[in-house]
């Protein structure tokens, strides 16, 4: 059973690991920066998804390469972490949530493995409920607030979101909004990969905090979360037990990569 860390905006290391070694895997679809180490007794292979020093902004995230790469690696399990805005008044800015469903808005990113053949995936709990629980016992273990449930909302970026689309998303149902949960669920999905994400809540989106949105502000809630994400999931890591079965784990035909 392999495990892989998608680290976000503020773990774009994780210092954490013991014994940590770079590799880069070349994929159909290029490059993957990819790190193997121990976390929590355990190999773990760890992700930065904005690559080395987040160079990359969220609409130049090679997303296929990244989730063919971990494919290739042999990962099944993926727990993946994003900050993310609040959209409603009850989910408190240095809040964690657990998304279990999504709104996609990005325009111009490859939203698939599958170009040159019909392939349709369900997509109706696209969060694996297996995963998402595991994170939601391992914080109340270590007695961490996390919000079990909500919609993600995935903007193109690398602009934050105007006061009007913000009201939009939220009528619309949405409880926090990021740049870069989508389409690395549906990759991870159409790659037969259990996969749930760790929303780390930075801020009120626009029109809804004081003051207007900085990147600054992400980076300071960031630093004050971050202990308490590789908390949560070295715990969920140090508890996950194989799956006997899983609809994830056949959702689409096998990638050859």
């Amino acid at each position: 059973m392999s495990v892989a860390i998608i680290g976000g905006t503020g773990l774009e290391d994780l210092r954490e690991f013991a014994r940590a070694a770079r590799e880069v895997v070349s994929t159909p679809f290029g490059d993957a920066l990819v790190y193997r180490g121990t976390l929590a007794g355990r190999e773990v292979f760890f992700l930065p998804r904005h690559g080395p020093g987040h160079a990359l902004p969220p609409h130049r995230i090679n997303y296929r390469a990244n989730i063919a790469a971990l494919c290739k690696l042999g990962v099944r399990e993926v727990l993946a972490t994003a900050a993310a805005g609040s959209l409603v008044a009850e989910v408190k800015p240095n809040t964690l949530l657990l998304p279990d469903q999504f709104l996609d808005f990005t325009r111009q990113r490859p939203q698939t493995f599958w170009d040159n053949r019909v392939v349709h995936i369900d997509l109706s709990e696209p969060y694996c409920p297996r995963l998402r629980g595991l994170l939601a016992d391992a914080a109340r273990r270590v007695a961490l607030p996390c919000r079990e449930g909500g919609t993600y909302v995935c903007v193109e970026g690398p602009r934050f979101e105007s006061s009007a689309e913000v009201k939009m998303f939220a009528r619309l149902g949405g409880h926090v909004v990021g740049m870069t949960g989508l389409p690395e669920l549906v990759l991870a999905r159409e790659a037969n990969m259990c996969y749930a994400a760790l929303c780390l809540v930075t801020n009120f989106a626009a029109g809804l905090g004081e003051g207007p949105v900085s990147h600054d502000e992400v980076l300071q809630a960031m630093a004050e979360l971050r202990e308490k994400a590789v908390c949560l999931l070295a715990e969920a890591i140090g508890n996950l037990k194989p799956a006997a079965d899983c609809p994830c784990r056949r959702a689409a035909p096998q990638l050859e990569l």
